[in-house]
């Protein structure tokens, strides 16, 4: 049995499940294990860590420049109404006493896509440089099918059953960023499987996010291959394609006979 990286209080609104397969990736949460899986993959690439001393967990890459921190259980805010979950940092220099930017996640964010974003953060040499422009963000959802929003063609895309979206917009109060200028946008992600009800999960990126990171988060999130799941979220349930495991159909089959 696996133990929790860092235990988290189960989640009424998911169900437990036999090990599965699931689509589409954007609804499928986390697992309960987006503090697991992340700080695995962090340790594996030779991130740092220690605890700090408000309960979080703090994981420094190996040239100094970015910063992923657990602080779910010492939030300072919400996205969304849900509690920030990992908070994502850089800089241009290890000394900087402030990030450049800042990119905030809350739990039922799927795990992959979070893991696919720090690997790109990971092996940049100049993790705070934006090269390419907000186009290639959106670009990088619709090549794995979703669409542009009809209202706002170039800074909002939506998954085809308008559940989950990337958006170009104002950043929510307490996201930080380097600079000060006001009126500045940022990008933000969300799922909201039921219109009105609890969003699944949200993410949130300063104005200073270089794009083609975002991108990277956006092309992951889209990707229409299968995540492996244990729980399920009770509210995506409408939505989710679940293909059950070989292990699991050959152990039905056995109490079968």
């Amino acid at each position: 049995m696996e133990a929790p990286l860092y235990p988290q209080q189960p989640d009424p609104a998911s169900v437990p499940s036999p090990s599965c397969w699931v689509t589409p990736r954007h609804l499928a949460g986390d697992d309960h294990l987006l503090a697991d899986r992340v700080g695995d993959t962090l340790a594996a690439a030779s991130w740092r860590m220690w605890p700090t001393s408000h309960r979080s967990l703090l994981y420094v890459s190996p040239n100094g420049l970015c910063t992923a921190e657990w602080v779910r259980a010492a939030c300072p805010f919400e996205l969304g109404g849900l509690p920030v979950a990992w908070q994502v940092s850089a800089r241009s220099h290890p000394d900087s006493a402030v990030p450049e930017w800042n990119a905030y996640f809350t739990a039922g964010l799927p795990h992959e896509v979070l893991v696919d974003f720090l690997f790109a953060l990971g092996s940049r040499a100049e993790p705070t440089a934006c090269f390419d422009r907000p186009e290639t963000v959106l670009g990088a959802a619709c090549a794995q099918g979703w669409i542009r929003d009809i209202d706002r063609p170039r800074t909002t895309v939506l998954d085809p059953r308008l559940v989950a979206g990337i958006s170009l917009e104002d950043v929510p109060v307490l996201v930080q960023d380097s600079d000060p200028r006001s009126g500045l946008l940022g990008w933000q992600a969300w799922a909201e499987p039921v219109l009105g009800d609890p969003y699944l999960w949200c993410a949130s990126f300063s104005a200073s996010v270089p794009h083609d990171l975002v991108a990277v988060f956006a092309s992951s999130l889209a990707s229409p291959h299968p995540v492996r799941r244990h729980m399920l979220p009770t509210r995506s349930g409408r939505w989710l394609t679940v293909q059950r495991t070989e292990g699991d159909r050959r152990r039905r089959a056995r109490r079968v006979d």
